[in-house]
């Protein structure tokens, strides 16, 4: 464990920007520098060449970014005194880099042919690692889909697996704080009015959802997420899918980290000593993991846990569950699933309502969800607005449309691990809404935690390759998405529930008027009804590690 724990001070956590702002004072590397490569169409690349002094060839590792090769130079240092070859390339059309920019559109073929080119240089042994962060990150990924020769294994932090699952959109409804933003801020605006113009379910994102590539990808990956991370989900998808359904030396060798991070500084009550941004600035944990891979050096990677995993809990209260690593063979812990039932004045409880009380005023919550009067975002998987992390949701004010359901105080510690669900029976006026879940930690003291969240756009509840409107006065299922987690809950506190349809600006409000995505200006107010009744059993599906009842882990999982 002490190993484990050395090895985890010296993971990032935050924007693989912040970290290339601060590399840009490191001192220049000795190497050949701006070089420009040729990719496959004939477009150069910009790249810079770091090499060891003294005589190659040298196994190397590549990372490829759209935020300026130049920034990478801390990195390149350390990897150069560590007997590598670094390689750092502009992305298509970014800085010293010709051809146009269009976000990851051609970086799964630029990264197979940048490989491949690295490869083949006299100072080259012909192995090559790639390594990066966030957007880097998602480079990497991608180029791993084409299966490079020459690509022997990859570092890869903060990265999404899927566009229209994680990335792009969520539940079917497109991440405009994400998104939006970042697109902005890279100087590809002209890219939001494509995705616009390529709802989920189109064929056009196929390039850009790694998990239809895990069987072909071959090659060990060292993934690093955090909790609150915007890519938290993807994260570990990746992981468990590779390693699961890689082949070659891909199964089995994945690795995962998963901290109490969020893309950036984390905000809200619990400040995880682990959280802090400056720890993540070495580069020690990818030499060792590509010292194993591209140079065959047997330090005892191969025999660590292919998955640690940090238990978020309540930091301020003494002897309180969680806040400690865990270790396992694989994701998600082992654990028994616990349903939380929504019930008459806003309780939660292990069982549904009796159908004694059938009316439907106890046994549903009616309200309007006007597009123009949204809840706002407070918290949770965020890059720009809103905070990160598990910020405090009484913030989001008392709300017409804003249900907040809660258990008891519990009597003993709860502890969840791995994936939340939430499961409402609803109906509307409108022919399309969305219907948000949010999962919430309430202390003794009413602050309100968010732990995970999630949205669902009504016309995709039936999966995302079809869109199926909504009657009114039909009561239909819906299944919301929290993502995953690790996470005890502390005697005393109460677990709530809180539902809406609405989470502005993490998600683009629903127009309700059932057009495409953006088409226009019109919006509607819609009449938005949650039922909970013996018939129609709304609940919360928690995968329960420890359960509070009886205090005992459940059989197999971790202690």
């Amino acid at each position: 464990m002490s190993l484990m724990k050395s090895h985890l001070t010296l993971l990032f956590t935050t924007l693989a920007t912040t970290l290339a702002t601060t590399l840009l004072s490191q001192p220049t590397v000795f190497g050949l520098e701006n070089q420009m490569v040729k990719m496959r169409d004939g477009v150069e690349l910009a790249t810079d060449i770091h090499l060891p002094k003294g005589e190659g060839p040298w196994p190397c590792v590549l990372a490829r970014t759209p935020y300026n090769k130049r920034r990478l130079q801390g990195q390149a240092k350390d990897f150069v005194e560590a007997g590598y070859a670094y390689i750092a390339q502009d992305c298509r059309g970014k800085f010293r880099s010709k051809g146009k920019y269009n976000p990851f559109l051609t970086d799964h073929h630029d990264g197979h042919d940048a490989v491949e080119w690295v490869a083949a240089q006299d100072w080259s042994n012909g192995r090559v690692g790639m390594a990066g962060a966030s957007a880097l990150g998602v480079t990497s990924n991608l180029a791993a889909t084409q299966r490079p020769p020459h690509l022997v294994c990859a570092f890869v932090a903060v990265a999404g697996s899927s566009a229209r699952r994680v990335t792009v959109y969520n539940g079917g409804v497109y991440r405009k704080e994400l998104n939006d933003g970042w697109l902005t801020a890279q100087g590809a605006k002209f890219a939001i009015d494509m995705t616009m113009e390529n709802p989920p379910g189109n064929d056009f994102w196929d390039w850009r959802e790694i998990g239809d590539f895990y069987e072909k990808i071959d090659i060990p990956i060292f993934n690093v997420g955090g909790w609150y991370d915007i890519f938290a989900q993807g994260t570990i998808d990746n992981f468990v899918g590779i390693q699961s359904r890689g082949r070659g030396l891909a199964a089995g060798n994945q690795r995962v980290v998963m901290g109490p991070w969020a893309h950036g500084l984390m905000g809200g009550r619990s400040k995880y000593p682990e959280a802090n941004p400056g720890e993540y600035l070495s580069t020690k944990l990818q030499i060792r993991w590509f010292d194993r891979w591209l140079k065959n050096e047997r330090n005892g990677t191969d025999r660590e846990p292919r998955v640690t995993y940090y238990v978020m809990g309540a930091l301020e209260s003494p002897g309180a569950p969680g806040n400690e690593w865990r270790e396992a063979p694989s994701w998600p812990p082992i654990s028994r699933p616990r349903s939380l039932f929504l019930h008459p004045k806003l309780a939660l409880a292990d069982s549904p309502p009796s159908s004694a009380s059938a009316d439907a005023e106890t046994t549903s919550i009616t309200y309007e969800y006007d597009p123009k009067n949204t809840a706002r975002t407070i918290g949770g998987h965020n890059l720009i607005q809103g905070g990160r992390g598990p910020l405090d949701q009484r913030k989001v004010g008392k709300r017409d449309d804003y249900f907040r359901f809660r258990t008891e105080p519990l009597e003993h510690a709860l502890e969840i691990g791995g994936r939340v669900s939430c499961q409402l029976f609803v109906e509307s006026d409108a022919p399309d809404t969305d219907f948000v879940a949010k999962l919430v930690d309430v202390y003794p003291d009413g602050y309100e935690a968010l732990v995970l969240d999630g949205i669902i756009r009504a016309r995709y509840r039936e999966g995302l390759e079809r869109e199926v409107f909504l009657e009114k006065g039909k009561v239909v299922p819906v299944t919301i998405d929290l993502w995953s987690t690790a996470y005890a809950f502390n005697k005393g506190h109460r677990i709530a529930l809180h539902v809406t349809s609405s989470n502005d600006p993490k998600y683009d409000p629903n127009p309700n008027t059932g057009k495409p995505q953006r088409s226009d200006d019109e919006t509607r107010i819609a009449t938005n009804r949650v039922h909970f009744s013996e018939k129609y059993p709304s609940r919360i599906l928690l995968p329960v590690v420890k359960d509070h009842r009886t205090a005992e882990p459940v059989k197999g999982a971790p202690k």
